[in-house]
């Protein structure tokens, strides 16, 4: 470990590292936390209420396991462990109604717990159930609980741990995990002042070294297979980074046209509190938006969950929102209605549009999600607009718009 300080500078100086595109400077990575949370309380209250189904498909876990996926890299594949195989029987949370309830109360008892101590009494009783097909991969459900307790866990991760450390722990024991556990909170806490209190830092070295996609030292010992599977693993990461901030500057685009028709309206805007740094078009958000988010008439949760909605409509000078955007490029379409159904539940006073902002592509997925029956049933005025009317069609509601009904000639509902 003597130049463990150079391998993680070399960590940190590749801008197309784990830590540089998903680690820090990463808004939907922190946007994440709060609805992972908020879908693993679900998860406790439908086995609580019984509409917990015998399958992953259509689950509020399926939700939860979608919403981790979304992060990419570090967790591609997060899901696979989850997937009912009937063949097998497992994972045993879905027909076994004993062991559906035992992943319940650990998730809950997860959830509310103080310190890790009680995570690890937890991780013991799941672990002595030997619940067939439910091992260390929920550790990746535990990180966005508590990250600075534990680390995410998968193959990459285990396999760049062993190379690091010069060890060989394997995948699918809990005693495993917390043996790599240990080490990393160990090794984490004498470098953390080149990483972080957030265990995912340091799981992304990991990563990275474990999908060979960071070499350490010099790759004279590779052999002819071993170089080009490192070539084209490079190579991929690239094409990865390039799509990923093709994503980024659509999302940046949608949130402008927003702004901007917004203030032509005559209202105050503001884009996600995360978000005021960025710009298109040479315009920066925060030249366009109000400088101060008005305090809201909730609590302090909520409002940092409803200050994350990426484009809010104020009217003039007050703290009466009028419309509420939701950009959903690529990630859950569900957690964004999340974020406005917080607003409607908490400080709703009925007059507020809540728009979901898609792809023309993903028409047929905000289609499903709003037919949700908890959506359907609910009073919430959700309308969905596609990328292509927006871009299209700014410049003339800015000009011939005179109010927020102006939406609804781009605007489409179910």
């Amino acid at each position: 470990m003597n130049n463990f300080n150079q391998i993680i500078q070399q960590y940190k100086n590749d801008t197309e590292s784990v830590y540089n595109t998903w680690f820090v400077d990463n808004d939907q990575r922190l946007k994440a936390f709060r609805t992972i949370r908020r879908g693993i309380i679900q998860v406790v209250e439908d086995i609580k209420n019984k509409s917990f189904p015998n399958d992953f498909k259509n689950s509020s876990l399926e939700f939860v396991l979608n919403c981790i996926a979304e992060q990419k890299q570090v967790f591609v594949g997060v899901s696979h462990p989850f997937y009912w195989k009937p063949k097998l029987r497992i994972p045993d949370i879905y027909e076994n109604q004993t062991n559906k309830i035992a992943f319940g109360q650990f998730l809950e008892n997860c959830i509310n717990a103080k310190n890790e101590e009680q995570v690890l009494k937890e991780i013991v009783k799941l672990d002595e159930l030997r619940i067939k097909g439910l091992g260390p991969a929920v550790a990746s459900i535990l990180y966005f609980l508590h990250p600075t307790w534990f680390p995410p866990f998968n193959t990459a991760i285990v396999n760049g741990f062993n190379f690091l450390f010069k060890d060989k722990k394997k995948l699918g024991s809990w005693s495993e995990y917390l043996k790599i556990r240990e080490t990393l909170l160990e090794t984490n806490s004498k470098f953390k002042s080149e990483l972080s209190n957030d265990l995912g830092a340091i799981a992304g070295l990991c990563f990275e070294i474990g999908t060979q996609k960071m070499l350490i030292g010099n790759d004279d010992y590779l052999s002819e297979e071993e170089r080009h599977k490192l070539e084209k693993n490079i190579v991929k990461r690239q094409k990865e980074i390039i799509e990923e901030k093709k994503e980024d500057n659509l999302h940046s685009e949608m949130q402008y046209h927003l702004l901007k028709i917004g203030a032509s309206l005559g209202f105050d805007v503001t884009p996600a509190s995360n978000d005021k740094s960025k710009a298109f078009n040479g315009q920066n958000f925060s030249f366009i938006s109000i400088n101060k988010f008005p305090e809201l008439p909730c609590d302090k949760d909520t409002q940092n969950t409803i200050k994350l909605i990426d484009v809010l409509w104020f009217e003039k000078g007050t703290d009466n929102i009028i419309g509420a955007f939701e950009v959903e490029k690529s990630t859950s379409i569900y957690s964004g209605i999340l974020r406005l159904s917080d607003l409607y539940f908490s400080i709703s006073d009925g007059d507020e549009v809540f728009y979901i902002i898609i792809p023309d592509s993903r028409e047929k997925d905000v289609i499903q999600q709003l037919n949700r029956p908890v959506i359907k049933n609910s009073k919430m005025n959700i309308k969905y607009i596609l990328f292509s009317e927006l871009r299209t069609n700014c410049d003339a509601i800015c000009k011939f718009g005179t109010d927020h009904s102006i939406m609804d000639k781009i605007a489409k509902t179910i």
